[in-house]
């Protein structure tokens, strides 16, 4: 289901207790800063008993080329509850919310992640595409959602400077 603003804090809780202390000073983090997450795309699971169980955030970035500038989605954090895990929520919520980012007209997400994990939903190094500084470069992963939407798009990512979504 879409996360809702009454969410935000257990959200931040989940990620608090599934992250390492200090994740807010990772390069990424910078990108969100003072931009809402992309509404209907950031997604929660919750248990029988409407406990959360995991989460999903996708947040708007640029990517300056040389003469013009690209969109993308930016995957992340995604947070499976450690009482849930093996279960295939974390799948599940990037599978369903890939295909929700789809049908609603974005062309390309990417994230910074393992790439033997990621690999499975489709996402592959992207060469020539590069996030802040600290950020390991084999790490920086990208996905189409339509056929081509990376091709010649390459620069240096930076936040989200376009209108609403």
């Amino acid at each position: 289901m879409a996360e809702m603003a009454e969410d935000r804090w257990e959200v931040e809780a989940l990620y608090d207790l599934c992250f390492a202390p200090g994740r807010e000073a990772l390069s990424s983090y910078r990108l969100r800063d003072d931009v809402p997450p992309v509404q209907g795309l950031s997604q929660v699971a919750r248990d029988e008993l409407g406990i959360l169980a995991a989460a999903i955030r996708f947040w708007p970035v640029q990517i300056e080329t040389a003469d013009q500038s690209a969109t993308a989605l930016l995957l992340g954090p995604v947070a499976v509850h450690p009482t849930h895990q093996g279960e295939g929520l974390g799948g599940s919520l990037i599978r369903d919310s890939l295909a929700k980012a789809a049908e609603s007209g974005w062309h390309r997400v990417m994230l910074v992640g393992d790439a033997p994990y990621y690999r499975r939903f489709g996402f592959e190094r992207l060469a020539g595409v590069d996030m802040p500084p600290p950020t390991n470069p084999d790490r920086v992963l990208g996905v189409a959602l339509q056929a081509g939407a990376w091709a010649g798009v390459s620069g240096q990512v930076t936040r989200w400077h376009g209108g609403a979504l």
